[in-house]
């Protein structure tokens, strides 16, 4: 009996060993975690003079299951009460794993095919980098692409932020996570 427990034990133990198999993992040749952002990836505009150019970002390890991407920048650090939402992209389709340089220029089209960018804290579409008030501690810039269980969300370019993250937070299978900072 005890080496019936033993075996159901260790099965238990490894039928979850795919999970550990790879981390879900985000990184970036532009930002590094708890670096500062440069001056290219920052807002241009409300006394920002960046050049806001989105940077590179890649992905690996997605969860089994994954049938497309959402890739969302916050701001917690806002002086807002609720943050500031810099950049939100959902329908990225299950194959991709990088968005390069520029790509949250919707003037560009260097999203993959059937990508939306929504309606960022800015007012418009795309990626808005960083633009915290002067004298401010440095804010962290929170990039985060999630793992979804839908191919699609019924969202569009000018839905709010808000409403993609309740639809994120419903489908989410897994996300990975990059924080820069940038302060002024």
């Amino acid at each position: 009996m005890k080496k019936l427990s033993t075996a159901v034990a260790l099965a238990a133990l490894f039928a979850g060993a795919p999970a550990w198999a790879g981390a879900f993992t985000l990184s970036s040749h532009d930002i590094a975690e708890g670096r500062p952002i440069a001056e290219k990836y920052v807002f241009s505009g409300f006394g920002c003079t960046g050049q806001n150019v989105s940077p590179d970002l890649e992905w690996s390890g997605a969860p089994a299951g994954t049938k497309s991407f959402a890739l969302t920048v916050y701001d917690p650090d806002a002086p807002t009460g609720s943050g500031w939402w810099h950049w939100l992209v959902v329908n990225i389709p299950p194959a991709t794993t990088r968005l390069d340089e520029g790509a949250g220029d919707p003037a560009k089209g260097l999203m993959p095919a059937g990508a939306v960018q929504s309606r960022t804290d800015f007012g418009t579409v795309g990626y808005g980098g960083p633009c915290p008030p002067k004298g401010n501690a440095p804010h962290h810039y929170i990039f985060t692409i999630h793992a979804l269980d839908v191919a699609s969300l019924p969202l569009d370019s000018q839905t709010s932020a808000a409403m993609v993250g309740f639809m994120l937070h419903a489908h989410d299978i897994g996300k990975a996570s990059l924080t820069a900072t940038y302060g002024r």
